[in-house]
């Protein structure tokens, strides 16, 4: 895979089993909390993410939350993305890690380029660099950013991070005075880091299915999803009518004890039984979605809720790689 996010023929890469053309696969969002929960204790998030990877689940994604307000719907204090990352590439050994999203607009694209290839170096491999450009004009002012340039900073800081990650890897300087030395990146990229869309960024559809691997959103309603789906298979085969192009989304799930519960939609996502959840995942495979990550939220305890899971659904939908 080159950092414009060709996936390459290896079936069995970490990559290709979080994103496999006609298949689905199940991943989860950190940290993992009960309902109400609003601190996470993070000997306990690890414990949970090696759980996860004996059990199957094909990735973990982490969210860069750089700062909290009250005036944000999301209380919880996250940690870093790169410390959790390194942290998470010591303790899994299978599952991929994925960033869901790193804020590539109030963060140097050099310092992102470079955390990437070391989460890859830890992880073997298993890294996957998701990039988003945030949303919150007063997160941007407190990094003396202007929001309203964001969708030309999301791009500017893409095309830096590409060629830091690619193959050859090449260094663009923000600036080259007179007699400045070129640049090189270590480690030496041993295991390529692909790219991938989380949200828009500003960005048109057939930007992103030209230099992303895939768009990973957020989860709607079935029929805006399908529209959504189709408007990105057009994209793609606009822009890379050759090459796989992966669709994703991030789902809440409160997942009830109950496993004949109809499902009940919910914000971004369902409360449900695991039986009806087995049909909303079939539909999704059917209508093009490639990956499924859970963002739980249950009043049942996570480690039990994360065992339903691996035990009932993940066998419908994981062929063994």
């Amino acid at each position: 895979m080159n950092a414009a996010g060709e996936l390459k023929d290896e079936a069995h890469t970490p990559i290709n089993r979080v994103f496999s053309n006609g298949a689905l696969s199940i991943g989860l969002t950190l940290p993992m909390l009960r309902a109400g929960a609003v601190v996470a204790d993070f000997d306990e998030q690890l414990a949970l993410a090696r759980l996860a990877d004996e059990r199957g689940f094909r990735a973990l994604w982490i969210r860069d939350v750089p700062l909290n307000s009250a005036d944000y719907p999301d209380p919880v204090g996250h940690l870093d993305p790169w410390v959790l990352v390194g942290a998470l590439a010591i303790s899994t050994r299978r599952i991929a890690l994925a960033s869901g999203a790193i804020v590539l607009t109030l963060r140097h694209p050099l310092h992102i380029a470079k955390a990437a290839v070391s989460a890859g170096s830890l992880s073997h491999g298993r890294f996957i660099l998701g990039l988003g450009s945030g949303d919150r004009p007063p997160e941007y002012a407190a990094f003396g950013q202007n929001s309203d340039e964001r969708r030309e900073l999301y791009r500017r800081h893409w095309e830096t991070v590409a060629a830091a990650l690619g193959e050859p890897s090449r260094v663009i300087p923000d600036r080259s005075p007179e007699g400045a030395p070129s640049f090189r990146l270590l480690p030496e990229n041993s295991h390529a880091v692909p790219m991938l869309a989380v949200g828009s960024g500003g960005q048109s559809v057939d930007w992103i299915a030209r230099h992303s691997l895939g768009w990973m959103t957020y989860h709607r309603e079935p029929d805006a999803q399908r529209a959504r789906y189709s408007m990105w298979r057009a994209a793609a085969e606009r822009v890379a009518p050759e090459a796989f192009r992966a669709f994703g989304v991030a789902m809440r799930l409160d997942l009830s004890r109950d496993p004949h519960e109809p499902a009940q939609a919910v914000s971004l996502g369902y409360r449900t039984g695991r039986h009806a959840l087995i049909d909303v995942l079939t539909q999704m495979r059917a209508d093009g979605t490639h990956h499924v990550t859970f963002n739980l939220s249950s009043e049942r305890p996570v480690a039990e809720v994360v065992g339903e899971l691996a035990d009932e659904v993940l066998p419908q939908f994981h062929q063994e790689k």
